[in-house]
């Protein structure tokens, strides 16, 4: 293959990689094939030395760059340049584990216009990678990847849609919303196309006095929602359409991450078992959205097993 096109597989394997790493299917025999198919692959057995994007002189900070653990930030943009999905994955390299921390987005953040962390963003990666790390104790984030809702249409379409089992009838409508917002998902099992996917992860509650339903825990139950269909669409990617998977995700997604670095995890990621993961969301108090910091600070210490000292 040229070199133009050699870059685009290259990178569109990266994008699809990072992704089915974060959810933990088990990866040997499609990322060895395809990792066959690139030339020169003979980098994949050298180090890295991971970037930190945001950097912090925190005890947490300090403590978490002595483990072999790289942490990716994952967001979901929405029309509004806001952050309607915020999640922090993080690979502990030598022992094969993923953990996943979900940020509701609209969890108390001082110094947005909203006061809420999904207004962190304003069009730049790197500034929601700031709040998170804040808000989690200055840990550091080494890279990110983002993607908006007509780049999630486009993926589910190009693998040919994505099997769901919907529990409830989902009904919302929002003529106020640009564009419009309207959902009406019945329940029962089925495959969601694109534009059908997009609302699935949308929703949160139904119209007030419509006599329909939404999540029980508001957002909380909207995160667990939206883990399902992560895990339930690379199954699907992982089938006959796992070519069309990548080059989708080539078009419609921005990361940071190097070629170089990518594939480097990709050889470390074989063999992680499904089992190994872990997720969690972020502790907050129940009144007001603010950060739970001492439930933060216990939450890291059990994932990360962090040795800080008072």
């Amino acid at each position: 293959m040229d070199n133009s096109k050699k870059s685009s597989f290259i990178k569109t394997f990266i994008i699809a990689f990072i992704v089915i790493m974060i959810i933990a299917t088990p990866l040997s025999t499609k990322v060895i094939g395809v990792l066959e198919l690139i030339p020169g692959s003979i980098v994949l057995a050298e180090e890295v030395d991971f970037k930190i994007l945001i950097p912090s002189d925190s005890q947490f900070f300090d403590a978490f760059t002595n483990t072999n653990r790289i942490n990716i930030l994952v967001l979901g943009v929405d029309n509004h340049n806001l952050t309607d999905t915020i999640m922090l994955a993080s690979f502990d390299i030598d022992n094969k584990f993923i953990d996943i921390i979900s940020i509701p987005r609209d969890t108390y953040y001082k110094g947005t216009a909203t006061n809420k962390i999904n207004a962190a963003y304003k069009g730049n990666p790197v500034n929601t990678a700031l709040a998170v790390s804040k808000v989690l104790m200055h840990i550091p984030i080494n890279y990110y990847i983002s993607l908006d809702y007509q780049g999630v249409a486009n993926i589910v379409d190009e693998i040919g849609g994505v099997p769901m089992d919907i529990q409830f009838h989902m009904k919302y409508d929002d003529p106020k919303c640009k564009p419009p917002l309207h959902i009406d998902i019945k329940p029962g099992p089925q495959v969601l196309d694109g534009k059908t996917s997009v609302e699935f992860l949308r929703f949160r509650q139904a119209n007030k006095g419509s006599g329909y339903k939404g999540y029980p825990d508001a957002d909380f139950g909207r995160i667990k929602a939206q883990q399902e269909f992560v895990k339930s669409a690379i199954k699907q990617s992982l089938g006959l359409n796992f070519r069309n998977a990548i080059t989708a995700a080539f078009d419609n997604v921005e990361s940071d991450v190097s070629i170089k670095t990518a594939l480097y995890l990709a050889t470390k990621a074989i063999g992680v078992d499904s089992e190994n993961i872990r997720t969690y969301r972020l502790p907050l108090k129940s009144t007001n959205m603010q950060p739970d910091e001492l439930g933060i600070a216990d939450l890291l210490t059990e994932i990360y097993s962090l040795g800080v000292s008072d």
